[in-house]
């Protein structure tokens, strides 16, 4: 019986040798994965609205930076189109590999009381990074309108009920929205003409096919500064630097009213949580390096920052807050 019990052993042994190098052969990349060391390729950055435009002025200087942190390059992808929803949704469905990031503005709270119904969500499918940064908003106007002050301007409007046209970056963005919330305050009327992003808005309004434009300052200053757009009132709650001379709505004819763009960092849910962290470092760095600190007060934009927790925080209560405003104001885009 000896020789048939050596035999079972041998076997026995060989078959768990086999399973054992079975299972390092199966466990091999799942290891080599858990050893890499992210980033080891570059970046994709999702930019939901066209080149050129106000987000990706600042999304570009702060992945430049970034890059130089992370040690790959950070490559910006414009996706524009659907209020950002095509940008949006291409990033909640890309895989949590770290690999893909969402530059994301606060287009993406407006969109769930906008549309009725939405391919992602952005509380389930996204993970927040970080808050990057805001850009207050600016009315501006064609130098031919005969107004010099936001009462002479109010006046003249009211005088000529939906004579006069205004352009926005997108139906339900930002942009729009102000100037929704600007008019109806003071009881005014005027055709809304929206377009694909900022940079066609203010070519039409600097040839005067719109007479007026609500726009992130950042945006709209080199024609300001050309002189072939007027600014004439900021949306935010105090001055800006770039512009001391132009008031606030808040501080002549609407007290306390304060509306801006701002600006974030998400990435697809389930990436992990040690990749969030390292990319909300990257961007806490990028946001205190002076270079960027210049650049950025250059545009009018005004750095912020914090944790993935907080930007979270942040997200629930914007979207709570423009839930309010567009039900208030009527407007739906579907």
């Amino acid at each position: 019986m000896r020789p048939y019990a050596d035999m079972l052993t041998r076997q026995r042994n060989m078959a768990a040798t086999r399973r054992g190098v079975l299972g390092a052969a199966l466990l091999a990349p799942f290891a080599a994965q858990a050893q890499e060391t992210w980033p080891s390729r570059p970046i994709r950055v999702i930019v939901p609205f066209p080149p050129g435009g106000p987000t990706d002025i600042v999304a570009r200087v702060l992945a430049e930076r970034m890059a130089r942190d992370l040690g790959q390059p950070l490559v910006v992808e414009n996706r524009p189109g659907a209020n950002a929803n095509i940008g949006n949704e291409a990033a909640a469905r890309a895989e949590p590999d770290g690999y893909t990031v969402l530059y994301n503005t606060s287009s993406i709270v407006l969109s769930p009381a906008l549309y009725t119904r939405l391919s992602y969500d952005v509380m389930r499918d996204l993970a927040p990074v970080a808050l990057t940064a805001t850009i207050p908003l600016v009315l501006v106007l064609h130098p031919s309108l005969p107004v010099s002050t936001v009462q002479e301007f109010i006046a003249h409007v009211r005088a000529r009920p939906g004579q006069l046209s205004h352009g926005s970056s997108g139906n339900g963005n930002v942009t729009h929205l102000g100037a929704v919330m600007f008019l109806r305050a003071n009881g005014l009327e005027a055709v809304h003409v929206p377009y694909r992003g900022s940079a066609p808005a203010l070519v039409d309004a600097a040839a005067g096919q719109v007479q007026f434009l609500t726009d992130t300052v950042n945006s709209a200053l080199p024609l300001v500064r050309e002189g072939r757009l007027k600014a004439l009132a900021m949306f935010s709650k105090e001055r800006i630097a770039p512009l001391p001379d132009v008031p606030t709505l808040s501080e002549t004819v609407m007290p306390g009213f304060e509306v801006g763009a701002w600006q974030g960092i998400m990435v697809p849910a389930r990436t992990p949580d040690a990749v969030v962290r390292r990319l909300n470092a990257a961007v806490m760095l990028a946001l205190r390096e002076p270079e960027v600190l210049a650049k950025l007060a250059e545009q009018g934009t005004t750095p912020l920052g914090g944790t993935p927790e907080d930007y979270g925080a942040y997200l629930r209560t914007e979207l709570a807050r423009w839930g309010r405003v567009i039900a208030e104001n009527g407007v739906r885009l579907d």
